[in-house]
């Protein structure tokens, strides 16, 4: 089964992947009109479909081309010509206006009982997986006549008010590439499921659907804080890990973002002096953004201590998500430490990225984030210490590893390699957009932000971190065109905004 809103993620998945809207809309009228031809196979000429102005209704305009080959097709659009939304179904209505078919409109509803009565057969496609709440007139009306008519009723890929407290009641349902969450034969008659060209690659691998359909748009009146606030705990020994997280988080989007971060990090963080950070292009584009960033100096010079707990439980209020790990090293203190702040989030119901060196700490107390809404992002060697569990080459061998672990954990794995595995235990997805210049330092520390963001801003985990890796990916891509084997991390950062206003 597959939800509704999965299926917006695959049809822009298709279309990246290579198969446009279009193909999948062709394919899905023609697959009703053959399974009405072959296995209804009606003796009586006259059908009518009942058209939305959604794609769903398009489905229909499709349908009623190939059958009115065989037969007396009537259409009936529940609105006008100029109300049909996607330009697909227009142009797929415009074809029908060429052929001998018999359109009515939104303006002939006082017709209804009687083109019912002169059709044996009908069609539903009205509204499909996209509807919120209950039907409303015109159709709340229309789908009383439908199911009060008495003839055989074929609803196209869900019946029309499905999870209403009304809806169409058909015969059959031929629904699209998967059975719809939600339908059953009590409610939607004999199902038929019809594959529509969804190439195998939109299903397994993340996409531009994933960014498409869960990023959260901002709402015209949001105000600071509303959309998402990320809190940074990281830097030590390596004291650019937690600006590149916190820049990306800043750039996917979120409204504030606290960095807190021993002094030595925390001075170079807000200078705009390169004496802290290399290479010097790299201090540079940190300096620019980092008035942005709310940083927060830790007790140590070098290293994040136990002392240090206290005052990052101030920060954790504020904040929807803790972004824990770019940069801080392995010492026996920051590992302690690091076990407390998420014990403390976990107390909190804090959203957590856990990354880098923070990994290790999972690994010998995996019951610190049983119960958290946790994303994990380990390459090989940190899967290793998460798990004790050293991954081949072999890439079914490793899904299946990562599969296992995700489930044992209760968290969000986003295992970074040639082909990045996302997994939640219950659901997977691939990513192999990326490029070999990716490699360089500090690509890790974006990716962490990326995700740290869109979990802030109240994305599930999984979806957060499939669309981080999409995101992540394609800036990097980006980047790669314009800077080759050069690309470093800060480059990715700034096409971030780039990918966002492309898919957008």
């Amino acid at each position: 089964m597959i939800s509704g809103t999965e299926i917006k993620v695959l049809d822009k998945n298709a279309e990246y992947h290579g198969v446009p809207t279009s193909i999948l809309m062709e394919n899905a009228g023609k697959g009703v009109a053959d399974f009405i031809k072959k296995k209804i196979k009606p003796k009586v000429e006259d059908i009518i479909i009942f058209c939305g102005t959604g794609n769903n209704g398009g489905d229909g305009f499709v349908a009623a081309r190939y059958l009115a080959e065989n037969y007396n097709v009537t259409i009936f659009l529940i609105g006008k010509e100029n109300d049909i939304k996607t330009e697909i179904s227009k142009n797929n209505f415009k074809k029908l206006k060429k052929m001998e078919i018999k359109i009515y409109d939104i303006n002939s509803l006082k017709l209804v009982d009687k083109i019912l009565s002169k059709n044996n057969i009908i069609i539903d496609s009205i509204l499909g997986i996209g509807l919120e709440g209950n039907l409303r007139e015109p159709y709340l009306s229309l789908v009383n006549k439908i199911n009060k008519a008495k003839k055989i009723i074929v609803s196209v890929d869900v019946p029309t008010g499905l999870g209403c407290d009304f809806a169409v009641k058909p015969n059959y349902t031929i629904t699209f590439h998967d059975v719809k969450l939600g339908i059953n034969e009590k409610n939607s008659g004999k199902i038929i499921v019809v594959d529509i060209g969804i190439p195998k690659k939109a299903v397994d691998y993340v996409g531009p659907g994933e960014l498409v359909t869960y990023y959260p748009i901002p709402k015209e009146d949001s105000h600071k804080g509303d959309n998402g606030r990320v809190l940074v705990v990281g830097g030590g020994p390596y004291i650019g890990a937690p600006a590149m997280s916190g820049l990306a988080a800043l750039r996917t989007g979120s409204d504030l973002v606290f960095i807190v971060t021993p002094k030595k990090a925390a001075r170079a963080i807000t200078s705009f002096s390169p004496l802290w950070i290399t290479p010097e292009r790299l201090a540079k584009e940190s300096a620019r953004l980092s008035p942005n960033l709310i940083v927060g100096e830790l007790n140590n010079e070098d290293l994040l201590v136990l002392d240090d707990v206290e005052i990052i439980e101030d920060y954790i209020p504020k904040v929807d998500t803790v972004v824990i790990g770019p940069g801080l090293g392995s010492e026996k203190t920051t590992k302690d430490a690091i076990e407390k702040i998420i014990l403390k989030c976990a107390k909190r119901s804090k959203k957590l990225v856990i990354d880098a060196d923070a990994i290790q700490v999972v690994g010998k107390k995996p019951w610190i984030v049983k119960y958290t809404d946790t994303v994990i992002t380990p390459h090989a060697g940190e899967f290793k210490e998460l798990t004790n569990v050293k991954l081949d080459d072999n890439l079914g061998h490793r899904k299946k590893k990562v599969e296992e672990w995700a489930k044992k954990l209760g968290a969000t794995i986003l295992f970074k390699g040639p082909t990045d595995i996302i997994s939640d235990g219950k659901q997977t997805k691939l990513n192999n957009i990326h490029n070999p210049a990716m490699t360089v330092g500090g690509t890790g520390d974006v990716l962490a932000g990326i995700v740290g963001s869109l979990l802030s801003k109240e994305v599930e985990s999984f979806n957060g971190a499939r669309i981080g890796a999409f995101l992540n990916g394609s800036a990097g891509n980006a980047a790669f065109e314009k800077k080759s084997y050069g690309l470093i991390a800060t480059d990715i950062i700034e096409e971030i905004p780039n990918i966002l206003k492309k898919y957008l």
